[in-house]
């Protein structure tokens, strides 16, 4: 099975400006997140999505293969199957650019379902919130989902809303919430549908491209990890990065 790994690097970030290219130790973040999922047992290949001149001359600097996409594409996934049109592959990644520290081993565990299971077309990673920090925070995006983890709904509200429950903590503790790590594997049949939805009521309100796929009926596989990934939002998740990284060389 082909599987070929696409990273969307998209530029102008609304909540911090060419933070693809903001340095943490001597590497732009970009290549961090590059070099973490070449690691990665199941992926043949990775591309480089850019829509930006500059980040093509970064990201060609360093090794990796990039294509340059239109600016107008309006999310990760539309870069995706931008590209995914015409090659010939099984499945095809969206890696956000923004997780320079991404464990190789999620990268197998969203792919794994794809290998062992014709019925299942789209999947993407989730893990059990711990902290009230991370049920709080509206930069990180949530997902519930059925029985058989399928996925039912996603929010940058803590969803499920735990009614009882008297404290943040009582929340966290209480009740299983989910965040969304937005790395996702797309069959190419999957990706060949997607490039077509219109934009959906919910995703604009939301601001999440992942309800557009639920709102056109389509099911979502979600696999959940113990594995955890650091992504850079905010300028205070920058810092927050650059201090993960140093305490890493210390070591």
């Amino acid at each position: 099975m082909n599987i070929v790994g696409i990273i969307p690097a998209r530029f102008a970030s609304t909540r911090l400006m060419g933070k693809l290219l903001a340095n943490i130790g001597g590497k732009p973040v970009i290549q961090h997140t590059y070099e973490s999922i070449q690691k990665a047992k199941l992926m043949n290949d990775v591309i480089i999505a850019v829509d930006d001149e500059k980040l093509l001359e970064v990201v060609r600097s360093f090794g990796a293969k990039a294509i340059l996409t239109p600016k107008e594409l309006l999310t990760s996934t539309d870069r995706v199957a931008y590209i995914a049109t015409g090659m010939e592959a099984d499945v095809f990644l969206n890696i956000p650019g923004a997780q320079p520290f991404i464990s190789s081993k999620m990268i197998d565990e969203v792919i794994e379902p794809h290998l062992f299971d014709p019925e299942i077309s789209i999947t993407t990673l989730a893990r059990k919130v711990d902290s009230v920090d991370e049920m709080k925070s509206t930069s990180i995006p949530k997902v519930v989902f059925d029985y058989n983890n399928y996925a039912l709904y996603f929010s940058y509200s803590p969803i499920p809303f735990v009614k009882n429950a008297r404290t943040n903590i009582e929340k966290v503790l209480s009740a299983e919430i989910y965040k969304h790590i937005e790395v996702s594997a797309y069959s190419k049949e999957a990706i060949s549908i997607i490039k077509n939805l219109k934009p959906t009521d919910l995703e604009r309100i939301e601001q999440l491209e992942q309800l557009r796929i639920l709102e056109h009926g389509l099911r979502i596989k979600i696999v959940v990890t113990e594995e955890d990934s650091l992504s850079i939002y905010t300028p205070g998740d920058l810092e927050h990065a650059r201090r993960v990284y140093e305490n890493k060389t210390k070591r």
